[in-house]
């Protein structure tokens, strides 16, 4: 496994993606590999606002149906 031709190819990629939701995703796995490698505890308040932001995602159509999502996975 060649790490460096791995980190060139996810680069490479990277700059051809355009949807928003695709870069959120990308975000999250990463701010969830820092996180796993240093897990630090939240607040109830800090715990509370994240669950309230994404309720207000999916109040706000945010969200991609089972469907939608399928076929995305489909095209990778």
């Amino acid at each position: 496994m060649d790490i460096q031709a791995d980190i060139k190819w996810i680069n490479k990629e990277l700059k051809k993606v355009k949807d928003p939701t695709l870069i959120e995703a990308f975000k999250n796995i990463l701010k969830y590999r820092i996180n796993v490698s240093k897990p630090q505890r939240i607040s109830v308040e800090q715990y509370n606002k994240e669950i309230d932001e994404a309720v207000e995602r999916v109040e706000n159509g945010e969200f991609y149906t089972q469907e939608e999502a399928e076929k995305i996975m489909n095209q990778w």
